[in-house]
């Protein structure tokens, strides 16, 4: 019974591995590259679905793209 027990106790604890801290840099430089290039193509996709006319613009959006639309010299 002793060994089962101390396979269960085994079983119980999580299993980590240590790392260093330029293998986690690394690491969070791959992360951080993966996010910002997914990120740039989400805006490259709405901007192409903007000059397509497929969706529709928010107030940043618009702003940017017809700034005529928030002209008031003409009330």
């Amino acid at each position: 019974m002793g060994a089962e027990e101390e396979q269960r106790q085994e079983n119980d604890q999580p299993r980590t591995k240590q790392i260093t801290e330029s293998q986690f840099l690394a690491w969070k430089r791959q992360k951080d590259a993966e996010a910002s290039a997914k990120q740039a193509e989400a805006a490259r996709k709405r901007a192409e679905d903007i000059a397509a006319g497929t969706v529709q613009m928010n107030g940043r959006e618009l702003f940017v793209h017809e700034p005529w639309v928030f002209d008031n010299s003409q009330y």
